[in-house]
């Protein structure tokens, strides 16, 4: 159980000391082998692809009879397409069985979600799939997020095929789990493995819901499921500076070269509908904004500069290039990106000791909490919320004043309702404590170490 210890061995009947090397003793029994845990199989076998509107139309009366939430999944082509599109979306319920519908093939799938309609979704990683089922008009009423629900219970791992196999006994086959899911026909293996994510799904929510019921965390769930459904994916702010690689690349010219690669990249990368990384690498980027090459020819030659887009597109290339290298220095990138956040929490000691005094008893305290209730810090309140406030409070110190002030900033921010009970007075003590210390003259901790201890006064 977390957070015990072992208790201390006392001393044997002949009053050994304790800490002294104990007598022999004989190697335990081995543990007996776990026996795998059974293959989770389709019970009602593979269904055919819906594309058609008359199989649609078929599958949509079947949903809309059927009993219960609605598990629900979609693939998409990660790694292999530019878009976040859904290439397959996997449904399953009660009195309905699984159908497997290829949105590919559809311009609007309206009945789809009308027979979805006011049916809780159970899914697992939700921010996953649901901007891309939002593209193609399916969004839920009420949702139950598998995932989610694993952290929350404090699961250390909460991947689909984990909590499966934690949860309900079955192991579940994941060597499909990168392919092309673009790619047509889909081959039968890769329709299998699609189906068996959403057959135990429904199963999986009600022993989980029963879990978080049994932990007193059921309304912790239901605030963040309905927070889930207004998720959308954050905006990319400067993306190319996540360019691996980046902190190799020295001066402002060659940062404005970087952004000016990844740029072109990226629009080339999205009129072809394919991975960036298929292009060029960032290694690629990295290299040529090193070298700064003037010509095609020292483009081509540059070390490390290679891809299946570096000579197709070597003139483009060179034009961004040149471009770069006519900039005013003004205009080019600086090495530290402008935000509106607090700056990184290492600088925080030398920009404002007090602040950094505040991030410190508040982690501290954050992490003893989250441990208490047995779920991931992050979880217990998001990290961005975390610093912002803190780097920032309100004005107020009176307790009580401050106390509210945190609490309005945190809802501003987005924490739930459970998540600033929880944490508000923990970033207020941290507020008001690391002021205190500020404050206290520099005679306090000799002065305190000069008191005398309570207790009875040491021989």
């Amino acid at each position: 159980m977390t957070g015990e210890r072992p208790e201390q061995a006392a001393p044997d009947e002949r009053g050994d000391a304790v800490g002294q090397d104990p007598a022999p003793q004989p190697d335990p029994a081995p543990e007996p082998e776990r026996e795998p845990s059974p293959l989770l199989t389709l019970r009602d076998g593979l269904p055919p692809v819906v594309d058609t509107a008359e199989a649609l139309a078929e599958v949509c009366a079947a949903l809309a009879a059927g009993t219960g939430p609605v598990a629900i999944d979609a693939e998409r082509a990660s790694g292999y397409r530019y878009s976040n599109r859904a290439y397959l979306v996997q449904l399953r319920r009660e009195g309905a069985g699984t159908a497997l519908v290829d949105p590919i093939a559809f311009d609007d799938l309206a009945p789809l979600q009308e027979a979805l309609e006011g049916t809780e979704w159970i899914l697992h990683a939700a921010t996953q799939d649901l901007p891309c089922l939002a593209e193609i008009g399916l969004t839920p009423t009420s949702l139950f997020d598998t995932e989610l629900a694993g952290r929350l219970l404090g699961y250390p791992r909460v991947g689909l095929a984990t909590l499966v196999e934690t949860v309900l006994g079955f192991s579940m086959k994941k060597e499909h789990s990168a392919v092309d899911w673009s790619t047509r026909p889909l081959p039968e293996p890769w329709l299998e493995y699609a189906a068996l994510d959403v057959e135990v799904l429904v199963e999986l929510r009600d022993a989980i819901a029963a879990e978080l019921v049994a932990q007193g965390k059921d309304e912790w769930a239901r605030q963040e499921f309905d927070h889930l459904r207004s998720f959308e994916v954050p905006p990319r702010v400067d993306a190319w500076r996540r360019t691996s690689g980046l902190h190799r690349v020295r001066g402002r010219r060659a940062l404005g070269a970087v952004k000016a690669l990844w740029e072109l990249r990226d629009q080339l990368a999205e009129q072809r509908d394919v991975t960036p990384g298929r292009i060029i690498p960032d290694a690629a980027i990295i290299a040529a904004a090193t070298a700064l090459p003037t010509d095609r020819a020292a483009l081509l030659a540059t070390k490390g500069f290679h891809g299946r887009g570096a000579e197709r597109y070597a003139n483009r290339w060179i034009a961004a290039l040149r471009e770069v290298a006519e900039m005013d220095e003004a205009d080019l990138p600086a090495r530290a990106p402008r935000g509106d956040g607090p700056p990184l929490p290492r600088a925080w000691a030398e920009k404002d000791p007090v602040a950094a005094d505040r991030l410190q008893l508040a982690r501290e305290a954050m992490a003893a909490l989250a441990e208490e209730h047995g779920l991931p810090v992050e979880n217990l309140l998001t990290p961005d919320y975390l610093r912002r406030t803190l780097w920032t409070p309100p004005a107020t110190r009176e307790p009580g004043e401050l106390l509210d002030a945190v609490a309005a900033v945190l809802q501003g921010y987005g924490a739930r309702s459970w998540q600033i009970a929880f944490t508000a007075p923990v970033l207020t003590r941290a507020i008001l404590d690391a002021d205190a210390r500020a404050e206290a003259p520099a005679s306090a901790p000799a002065d305190a170490a000069e008191a005398p201890a309570d207790g009875p006064a040491a021989d």
